[in-house]
């Protein structure tokens, strides 16, 4: 099927909308509790499991606390553990990518023999099993989440990291007296950043279902915390009586997901080499 090409303007026009969409879940995830019409932990068992209406305009849960206001109380809770997740994979994971591609030789294939072999596992599932030993918790959840989600990161910035150091422009800064250090940080790593941007932007999505996922198990967040994917595990029980109750938990990481996505697609566009 033929497809136009896109226009430099088009990729612009996308990428600007996609931000404007993400600004907009951003602010209500940090500011939206500021608008929250209840206490997001208190109950009213006379008003449990109300279905949408004017006082409540999501409902109730089992316990009569407002879905509304703990909607916009967990954004903020699942943005800033996504976040924190995704720094420290990204860190984590392109700092030991550059080290095994730059320098080759032994440590780099024990490193990637090392990421091959968490790559053979699905990551959630991994995770899950990892939580699992550990013990449920959002400590034991980042721990096993940065364990298993790195590899990525280091597989990507080890292979743009051992085709950079080929190039005539290392092989000038190493005759010029550049040092090791100045070398990664001037040169390599400036090359690198983009795609780990582009990365981690598209990776927003996947660690929010990640994280869910295991607070839908009941193995990260903890009652009473406002999160999204508590939510979807305390609302299971109530699928059919009280659907909005996951509903909109579900509702809220998707349209996150959708929009995290739909921006991590058009930065590559514009700042992959090979799109352009």
């Amino acid at each position: 099927m033929f497809r136009p090409a896109k226009t430099e303007k088009g990729k612009w026009l996308r990428f600007y909308c996609c931000l404007a969409a993400v600004a907009f879940v951003l602010i209500i995830a940090f500011f939206g509790k500021y608008f929250a019409p209840y206490d997001p932990l208190a109950t009213d068992y006379a008003a449990k499991l109300s279905a949408p209406n004017g006082r409540h305009l999501f409902g109730t849960d089992n316990v009569g606390r407002d879905v509304l206001s703990r909607i916009l109380y967990g954004a903020g809770n699942s943005f800033m553990l996504t976040f924190i997740m995704i720094a420290i994979v990204s860190v984590l994971g392109t700092v030991i990518g550059i080290i095994s591609g730059y320098f080759g030789g032994f440590l780099d294939t024990v490193i990637m023999r090392l990421t091959d072999i968490l790559l053979a596992f699905p990551d959630t599932v991994f995770a899950i099993a990892i939580v699992g030993m550990m013990g449920p918790g959002l400590l034991n959840t980042v721990i096993a989440l940065s364990f298993v989600w790195w590899t990525k990161y280091a597989r990507m910035a080890r292979g743009l990291a051992s085709v950079i150091r080929t190039k005539d422009y290392i092989t000038e800064a190493r005759f010029g007296g550049v040092g090791t250090a100045g070398i990664l940080f001037r040169y390599v790593l400036p090359n690198i950043v983009p795609q780990v941007v582009i990365m981690a932007t598209l990776d927003v999505g996947g660690m929010m279902l990640a994280l869910a996922g295991l607070s839908f198990l009941g193995l990260a967040s903890q009652p009473p915390t406002p999160e999204w994917g508590y939510m979807l595990y305390e609302g299971k029980s109530y699928l059919q009586t009280a659907p909005w109750i996951m509903l909109f938990a579900g509702l809220a990481i998707f349209i996150t997901v959708i929009v995290f996505n739909l921006l991590g697609d058009s930065l590559r566009d514009i700042l992959d080499p090979k799109e352009n």
